[in-house]
């Protein structure tokens, strides 16, 4: 789990190699100004896990489109490599496609208050998920869902990522198979979280991995 930080959190990421953290695209920020802090669990704290990471290079993915979120996808190379502990490590990208049903998990640190003033909480929390059918997906957002996005959370609402968990990691049998990209609100029944559909992007996180040795 990564954090994205210019003097706060402001979103999050995921550690893909040990110098590559992919979050999405519309939290580009200067790469000069911004920081990437891994192995964090309470953001006030400082609890001898974390790594601060300066960024070198952030790319994003050319099609991505700021309107619709499509392609919201961006890689981070950072400044060096990471030391890998307990709490630093990569996680696999997807070796398939996600399914209807299928178990998932998502964490970060964004809004946990649904019904009034937004709270960001400053430890790190994770909410298990369920995958929702494709075609549920594209009925409950008419016209919006392309083929690199994917639905996860509750038909019934109540439970969902939300505001300032942008980026934070879909984990599903052990790989990283989306990031929390958009949504209608937060936990509103009929709108599940949109993230990032991962297994769409193999070739382009080889194509960038390989051109910037």
């Amino acid at each position: 789990m990564a954090s994205l930080n210019y003097g706060y959190h402001f979103c999050s990421g995921v550690l893909i190699n040990n110098q590559w953290v992919l979050s999405v695209a519309h939290c580009w920020y200067n790469p000069y100004s911004m920081h990437v802090i891994l192995g964090d669990h309470n953001l006030r704290l400082f609890e001898g896990t974390e790594q601060l990471m300066k960024t070198d290079t952030i790319i994003w993915h050319p099609s991505y489109d700021y309107q619709t979120l499509d392609f919201d996808i961006m890689l981070i190379k950072l400044s060096h490599p990471v030391e890998v502990t307990e709490a630093v490590a990569p996680i696999p990208l997807p070796t398939r496609c996600p399914y209807g049903g299928l178990s998932c998990s998502v964490s970060g640190w964004g809004n946990t208050n649904l019904g009034g003033e937004v709270y960001m909480p400053t430890l790190l929390h994770c909410l298990n998920v369920p995958i929702v059918d494709q075609q549920v997906c594209e009925n409950a957002y008419p016209g919006m869902i392309s083929p690199r996005m994917v639905c996860a959370g509750y038909m019934e609402g109540g439970k969902d990522s939300c505001n300032g968990d942008s980026g934070s990691p879909l984990v599903c049998d052990g790989e990283v198979h989306g990031l929390v990209s958009w949504g209608q609100g937060c936990a509103e029944p009929n709108y599940p979280g949109v993230y990032v559909k991962l297994c769409e992007f193999h070739s382009w996180f080889e194509e960038v991995l390989a051109a910037n040795p």
